[in-house]
């Protein structure tokens, strides 16, 4: 006689608690910017549609001005996940421009000698800051405030000793025809513009040297740069062993010891990865401007950990997403343009600034707690 077999029903782990599908969306790191790039697309197409911020040219604009937070964001959101902060990264932004420009105007080398010894000092900087937090146990935030100064100090004494000035202008022209210097300032799809403003969609110059060519000829590699980042940084966090080890070296550094992460390299390089976005973004700036400022970068540091926060990451490390930095960094371009078509004063935009933060870093406490099941 044959023998039937019966399957037990699975019984639930009471010590397991139920995910609903809304809280897996509302634990989304992307979610709260994915709401406020909406609203904010909204509320401008609404007062400022006609104005032109979104013909091409404006999206040219606006995106530009996005692609900047951007690429400094994604360098403080995988730092910031690693559970660390860089505050100087404004000044690496004026230190790695004007050794750009000294290399190439001040002492004749090729642009693109003076790029990689920009960020080979750049990268060397990094990686003392996270030298010293990991060796000395300081919090981040004091080890770089103090880098913050030194580089800017170093960067205005290094300028007017060598040129008598804090501004050094030329390299556009020193740089003409070098190809790592096109990979910075050059741009792309400038064929396609020529076509599309042949069509129409595009407007044209009517008057001056530049009569008869598109308004907008080509998309600037700025904005190719963060593209590049923004796809980096994802892959990086969501597809690789490193990634894991990142979110692991945030959330409980000495449990992701215990389990063999090596926190202390980790944290390393995303100091180093930092130093690398805030040089792409000098690197880009002074190729656009064609010259360099000991005062450039001024405040960065602080709009990149805003766009990161906006973007969801937590500050106490462990939690974020480069595509949530990435969409706060665009919320941020499209504001500060916004209000510029719409014609609003533009000092409100830092008001923007601090009230966001605010809302953010509240909205991201009550997530927090929502994980973690704090009360």
């Amino acid at each position: 006689m044959a023998e039937t077999q019966t399957t037990a029903a699975p019984q639930r782990d009471e010590r397991v608690r139920e995910t609903s599908a809304l809280r897996k969306a509302l634990i989304r790191p992307e979610l709260g910017a994915i709401c406020g790039a909406i609203l904010v697309f909204v509320f401008f197409i609404a007062i400022a549609g006609d104005s032109g911020m979104f013909a091409p040219e404006g999206i040219v604009n606006w995106g530009t001005v996005a692609a900047q937070f951007t690429i400094i964001a994604v360098g403080a959101c995988l730092l910031m996940i690693a559970g660390e902060f860089d505050l100087s990264v404004g000044s690496m932004i004026g230190f790695s421009g004007v050794i750009i420009a000294l290399m190439t105007v001040q002492w004749g080398f090729p642009a693109w000698f003076g790029i990689l010894v920009a960020f080979s000092l750049a990268l060397g900087i990094g990686a003392l800051n996270g030298y010293l937090v990991i060796k000395t146990g300081l919090p981040s935030f004091i080890v770089t405030l103090a880098f913050l100064y030194v580089l800017r100090g170093m960067t205005i004494f290094i300028s007017i000793a060598t040129t008598r000035k804090t501004i050094i202008g030329g390299v556009r022209d020193a740089a003409e025809g070098d190809p790592l210097a096109w990979l910075f300032g050059g741009k792309v799809f400038s064929g396609l513009f020529v076509w599309l403003a042949d069509l129409g969609v595009v407007g044209k110059f009517v008057a001056g040297p530049r009569a008869g060519q598109p308004v907008v000829d080509g998309i600037p590699m700025l904005m190719i740069w963060a593209l590049v980042l923004i796809a980096f940084g994802h892959v990086l966090l969501t597809r690789t062993r490193f990634g894991n080890w990142i979110y692991a070296s945030g959330g409980d550094a000495q449990a992701a010891r215990y389990v063999g992460v090596p926190v202390a390299r980790v944290k390393i390089l995303m100091f180093m990865f930092s130093a690398f976005c805030a040089t792409v973004f000098a690197s880009c700036q002074v190729m656009e401007f064609g010259s360099a400022a000991a005062d450039r970068g001024l405040l960065k540091e602080f709009e990149a950990i805003i766009s990161v926060v906006i973007g969801g990451a937590l500050l106490t490390g462990g939690y974020g997403s480069v595509i949530g930095a990435a969409l706060g960094a665009l919320i941020f371009g499209v504001v500060q343009q916004g209000l510029f078509f719409a014609g609003v004063e533009s000092s409100l935009f830092r008001v923007f600034l601090g009230a966001i933060l605010l809302f953010a870093v509240i909205l991201n406490t009550y997530i927090r707690r929502m994980i973690t099941g704090e009360r």
